[in-house]
């Protein structure tokens, strides 16, 4: 398959745009800097110079591709604001072709809010923080429209050999710095890793008769202490930690930083069943980060 990926060298584009090449694909990637351009080279695929937030730069080259994956984000203020530009202007220029686009869009799964006790899958009700609101909104559009056949993935936190989710603890182990945690010690994270959500991107991508909601969840949800404990144990840190209350983090960081403060639990069984995703890290402490 031709296919447009937005995000191709983010630190989940990274994996996905790996994957993709890996089995035969052959990517464009959405590129804004010579740096870009190198990183998508080196893994195989084709940079195409443009801006998420100006659209008319690139949105053309859906007329030759066969699959679009939108995993972009500005991570700015406008981040809501620039992805229903970049989706109005997919779905304008999807209406313009012979035959329906392949999409996959990403979604999250603060999309479901707190679910304490509970396990959301693709059927439960979605109650998404203030700053992502945007997101479900955008997400119905998109399978709403006859131009496209689209499948929205949301993935559960995601971590990888650099870290991703447990970036920040990671690093307050290194310095021997007591490790911030934000909520609850006990708050429970869904988990994913990044090259088994690749794969997910991948599967569904190449079944375009799979639309509506998937969850991509190895873990379903695992409390913030085991996380930070592992890591202390790995970096023969002491396992001090300091808790900062929901306000705080507000205050400090803005409105997203809820999200990892949402006690939550997510299954796959949708993505599982109708694609035969296994996920190949089951268990965060048996690996690499």
């Amino acid at each position: 398959m031709n296919i447009l990926i937005l995000g191709g060298t983010g630190s989940i584009g990274t994996a996905v745009t790996r994957e993709l090449v890996r089995h035969g694909h052959s990517v464009t990637g959405l590129s804004r800097s010579e740096s870009s351009d190198a990183a998508l080279t080196a893994l195989g695929a084709r940079p195409l110079r443009g801006d998420l937030r100006h659209p008319g730069t690139w949105v053309r080259a859906i007329a030759r591709c066969d699959g679009l994956i939108q995993i972009a984000a500005t991570f700015a203020p406008d981040m809501g604001e620039a992805d229903s530009l970049t989706v109005n202007a997919i779905l304008r220029q999807a209406g313009l072709r012979p035959d329906p686009l392949r999409m996959i869009y990403t979604g999250g799964g603060w999309l479901y809010g707190a679910t304490g006790p509970r396990v959301a899958d693709e059927t439960s009700l979605m109650r998404p923080i203030s700053p992502f609101v945007w997101m479900k909104d955008n997400a119905a559009r998109i399978l709403a429209c006859p131009s496209v056949s689209a499948a929205v993935i949301h993935p559960a936190m995601v971590y990888h050999q650099e870290g991703g989710v447990f970036s920040r603890y990671l690093e307050a182990a290194r310095r021997a710095a007591p490790i911030e945690i934000w909520g609850s010690i006990a708050t429970r994270w869904p988990l994913v890793q990044r090259d088994d959500l690749a794969r997910a991107y991948r599967l569904l991508l190449e079944t375009p008769a799979l639309t509506g909601h998937f969850n991509a969840s190895a873990e379903h949800g695992v409390p913030v202490g085991d996380i930070t404990a592992e890591i202390a144990r790995r970096h023969r840190h002491d396992a001090g930690y300091v808790v900062r209350s929901l306000k705080h983090v507000l205050n400090k960081y803005g409105d997203w930083a809820e999200g990892p403060t949402l006690d939550q639990q997510m299954a796959s069984h949708r993505l599982r069943s109708l694609t035969g995703w296994h996920p190949r890290h089951r268990d965060f402490r048996k690996a690499q980060f």
